[in-house]
């Protein structure tokens, strides 16, 4: 098997965890098979190229015309509107979805001197730094992780990253401070990957290696988070954050939007009672995400960012049915 991955060290690192569990589960050797897309090679910012897309189109080509069998996507990474012919075939369990602060001399968001330089390409996190503590100066970066951690010991106080990425590169150990997700909700789906095959993918021994490596908890939690994205259609700049847990039989889910400087936002927060099959948990998932983004939209969250207007939460964008179908 044929297996679509980014070049990046931590685009390798995370489909080599998947590949290995996909060859112990299919008893056949699979091989990775790096694509380079125009959000690898152009320094732009992201929202300026248009947005997460950017890393996801190359590989949905190969795909599609046939050059690879599976994709492992980052599921932030993902834009919400399927991707004609292709589904997302299996989500393995989520590593940790929280953001991290690495700084210099230990420090965290609250000790950092006045001023300092903070790093990130996310606007999320920009307007989240700039409601915490306006005073910080916030550059916009780019590039991978190694090249970020560097910019600490070189013209940045510190750096925001995801644990996960961090995680799955051996590298937890370089954060200074890991942020709360209820003040620091993460990007809808952060820490999870996405499995994408073609939609009408027959080879059974591939999907049934899928189905073993499903996690069912984190394809209910991703699932209510990326509806909660796509209902708001937010645009590539908003800066959205999504948590969206799994406490017994309760799907509790919650999100915020804030105004790009960080001076104002408003959070919605709803849950429900997760019962019946597999399909009708994840109808409850994508329901209680719209429910979220309805609220959202009636406070006025798109007065704040780049957000479609109320009537967007009646529309047909969704995240489903690519993530709210696993294999058959």
């Amino acid at each position: 098997m044929r297996l679509g991955t980014r070049a990046s060290r931590l685009a390798v690192a995370q489909s080599q965890a998947v590949a290995d569990r996909l060859a112990a589960a299919a008893g056949r050797p699979v091989e990775l098979v790096t694509v380079t897309s125009e959000g690898d090679t152009n320094r732009a910012s992201l929202a300026s190229l248009g947005g997460t897309g950017v890393f996801a189109s190359a590989l949905r080509e190969a795909l599609v015309a046939g050059e690879v069998d599976v994709l492992v996507h980052s599921l932030k990474d993902l834009p919400t509107a399927p991707y004609p012919g292709l589904t997302i075939a299996a989500v393995p369990k989520r590593e940790d979805p929280r953001d991290v602060l690495v700084a210099r001399n230990g420090a965290t968001i609250d000790t950092l001197p006045e001023g300092a330089k903070v790093g990130t390409g996310s606007p999320r996190r920009v307007a989240q730094l700039r409601a915490k503590r306006p005073d910080l100066t916030v550059v916009d970066i780019r590039g991978n992780i190694d090249t970020r951690l560097g910019r600490v010991d070189d013209d940045l106080d510190a750096v925001v990253l995801a644990a996960a990425g961090l995680t799955r590169i051996d590298r937890l150990d370089a954060a200074t401070e890991l942020l709360d997700l209820g003040f620091w909700p993460s990007a809808p789906g952060q820490g999870a990957l996405a499995v994408e095959t073609r939609s009408g993918e027959t080879d059974r021994n591939l999907l049934a290696a899928l189905r073993k490596i499903e996690h069912a908890p984190t394809r209910l939690t991703v699932t209510a988070e990326r509806e909660v994205l796509a209902k708001l259609e937010a645009g590539c700049s908003a800066p959205i954050g999504a948590t969206a847990v799994v406490d017994a039989e309760l799907l509790l889910v919650s999100a915020t939007v804030y105004r790009p400087d960080g001076t104002e936002y408003r959070t919605a927060s709803h849950a429900a009672h997760l019962d019946g099959s597999p399909q009708d948990r994840l109808d409850e998932a994508l329901d209680v995400g719209r429910r979220v983004a309805a609220e959202l939209l009636e406070n006025g969250a798109a007065d704040l960012a780049d957000l479609a207007s109320a009537d967007g939460v009646e529309g047909s964008h969704t995240a489903g049915p690519g993530l709210a179908t696993p294999a058959e």
